[in-house]
This record gives structure tokens, sequence and C-alpha cells, in this order.
């Protein structure tokens, strides 16, 4: 848990021997993408806006944080959390009954990974497999998102994982707005502590509720966020389980993960 997340801030594609790179794409359904030079992917991440700027463009969202960050006053819920260390955290998401999901959850599902990590993953909600285990990304969505990371050079035990939902709501529906708002205070606390300094947020719904907007997560990728008062780099990819049901994107994927690697190292 404690292992540095340095290998991949300025990594490159020589990072890694060409098999070990051909195995990870292979796992992603992506063989034929080892043939590609480098520089095909050039004209994307030179174009790409700086790390510290928020797209322009008319259909970009508005780079805000959820309740707390630095467009909105921060709520008695937020405040209560500000103060926590990690134990204390954990203790107060494991016994939080803020929202009716406490009464269908087999266990709250916090967070794993590097605690001081340069990466942090954020996804929606626990699923049934998380529910029953109280870990993020663990089954088949879980090994497509390790096949993900190692593909960039980067191991599971090098990012922090966690979900905006501490719950999971009932047969995988999406989460409801009042349910994000009174979990929101569990995941700005845990970004506050990571101090990540890139956020890879993983599917639409988390895309959304975390930069407040209704665009579509096809008009949100290949852009360079600002979350919260410390304006965390944030890049927005497809989820894993839907990369599962959807193959087809994981080309589109394995450009963002290229480019979220090129911010990093900008960074």
């Amino acid at each position: 848990m404690a292992e540095s997340a340095q290998t991949p801030a300025g990594g490159t594609d020589a990072c890694m021997s060409t098999a070990l790179r051909k195995e990870y794409l292979a796992a992603l359904g992506l063989e034929s993408w080892v043939v590609r030079t480098p520089a095909s992917a050039a004209p994307q991440v030179a174009s790409a806006p700086a790390v510290a700027a928020v797209p322009v463009a008319s259909a970009a969202p508005r780079p805000v944080a959820l309740k707390g960050g630095a467009a909105d006053a921060e709520p008695a819920g937020a405040e209560r959390e500000a103060a926590y260390d990690w134990t204390q955290l954990r203790e107060r998401v494991a016994a939080c009954t803020r929202c009716g999901l406490s009464a269908t959850r087999t266990q709250t599902v916090f967070g794993v990974g590097n605690l001081t990590a340069e990466w942090m993953v954020v996804g929606e909600a626990p699923g049934a497999e998380e529910d029953l285990l109280g870990e993020p990304f663990v089954g088949r969505a879980g090994q497509l998102l390790n096949s993900m990371l190692r593909a960039i050079g980067l191991k599971r035990e090098q990012v922090y994982i966690a979900n905006m939902l501490k719950c999971r709501p009932p047969h995988n529906r999406d989460p409801l707005a009042s349910e994000t708002a009174e979990c929101s205070p569990y995941l700005e606390r845990q970004i506050a502590l990571v101090k990540p300094k890139l956020m890879l947020v993983v599917g639409r719904i988390a895309a959304q509720r975390l930069l407040q907007t209704d665009a579509p997560l096809g008009r949100l990728r290949q852009q360079v966020h600002a979350f919260g008062a410390s304006r965390v780099p944030l890049v927005v990819t497809y989820h894993p389980a839907y990369l599962l049901r959807d193959p087809l994107n994981k080309a589109k994927a394995w450009e963002d993960l290229k480019f979220a690697r090129e911010v990093s190292a900008r960074g």
C-alpha cells in the first residue's frame, strides 16, 4: 500500500518491454495498437489544454467540485469530516446512515490503495461484488481496470481507488442526487488526504456528478478539468464495466489513458 507512484509520472512507452506491453494491451483487446507508433497519438496530446487551464469551448462543463469545492460553500456535513484522519473517516463511513442505502447494503466500500498516491481513480458506486467484499473495483471490471492501469505503467497498489458512493444502490441503479450529496463529503475528505496529482474519473455518472454537468461523456473526454479548491487535474474515461459491455470503445479508453499519462507527466 505504501509503494511509490513515481514510476509513471514521466513515463513513456519505453518504460516496459514490448512483450509486456503487448500482454497488457491484449488484456484490453487492443493487440493491433501495439504496432502504432507514439507519434500517431501525438497530435491529440499536443493539442490538449494545459493542466492548470479549464477548457473554454462552449460545450465544456463548469469545472467545479461537489459540495465543499471552490465554487460552493462548504456544508455542515463536509465540515464534520474536514479534520478526520484515515482511521476516523473509515469508521464514520462504516457507521453511516445518512441515506436509505444504509438499509440495503451488505457493508460500506471505503476505498483501497496507496494513501499518498499521485493518481486517484474515482468511480460511481459499488456493485454487487464490491458490496460483498468491501473493496472497490473487484471482479471482471476490477481486472480490466488493473489491466488498463498496467498498460500505462501503473500497478493497482500505486493508485488510490474510491467511488463517489460508499454503498451499493439496489440493482445497480444510478445514484440519486440526494445520495451523492450525502456521500460527497467522504470522497472530498479522501481526496484531501491523498492529495493526488491527477484524478482519473471513470464513467458518465461519476464524471457528470463531480463536474456538475449534464454533458455527455464523449464531450468530457480528452480534456483537463479542474476539481475542487486545489484544482486537481481531472481526466475522464469510460467505466471498465461499460467497456466489458461495449469492447469497441476500448480503443478510445486507451487514448484517454495515454492522455492522462501525458497530463500527469506535464504536472
